[in-house]
């Protein structure tokens, strides 16, 4: 039996790793079989390929370069890792997934998207979040978390930025479904507890398919 997906998305310095990190403890203390990870990451291969992407010296980097890279670390995360733990029946909590590449490399620097879900297809083997948490913030106030600490990405000017929230938005508007927006809160807990809310509704629609893999309900 499958396990569960839940990746978060979100533009720079809306807390996605704070609230995904949050959200794994939980269910760990709660007695669910889950693992925490992050893109592009996860993977020893996956990391190295992180470090390259968000090296701000590469400010050389061409776009087509930069989708393939991401989808490369993708790849690799998703072979040695997701596929694996979800045939185990766990809950995998994913800070970032193939959204962001057609969030940031789609939407924010103009790639064609039917061609960014095409190769991510391929990259991710045909698998899809089960849910996604899209963290909304205003650009503005995400970047001024980032000033002190910008990598090549967090670097790009405010337009790009607008265009990434502003592509994530369609995303959303395209599968209401899957992606459900949590507005971020001043107050980290606030969200938090949004987020918990939000996830413990997916769970209990989900609750015959959980209980078939041994995992405990909440």
């Amino acid at each position: 039996m499958r396990g569960k997906f839940i990746t978060f998305e979100g533009s720079e310095g809306c807390g996605k790793s704070t609230q995904s990190r949050m959200l794994y403890l939980y269910l760990k203390k709660a007695g669910y079989k889950v693992i925490y990870l992050r893109e592009p990451g996860g993977t020893p291969i996956s990391e190295k390929i992180r470090k390259i992407l968000l090296d701000h010296k590469n400010d050389s980097m061409s776009g087509r370069c930069e989708m393939l890279l991401y989808m490369a670390a993708r790849a690799q995360l998703v072979q040695q890792v997701i596929l694996p733990a979800l045939k185990k029946g766990n809950i995998v909590v994913c800070d970032r997934f193939l959204d962001s590449t057609v969030a940031y490399q789609g939407y924010g620097l103009g790639m064609d998207i039917g061609l960014i879900k095409h190769v991510g297809n391929f990259s991710t083997y045909g698998i899809k979040p089960d849910l996604t948490v899209f963290l909304d913030l205003a650009v503005k106030k995400g970047l001024k978390h980032r000033q002190y600490t910008k990598d090549r990405i967090e670097r790009r000017s405010l337009k790009y930025h607008k265009k990434v929230r502003d592509g994530y938005l369609k995303i959303r508007a395209a599968e209401p479904g899957r992606v459900k927006i949590i507005k971020v809160a001043r107050d980290k807990f606030i969200t938090r507890e949004a987020v918990i809310e939000s996830v413990k509704r997916f769970l209990k629609t989900n609750r015959r398919s959980l209980v078939k893999a041994g995992q405990k309900i909440l």
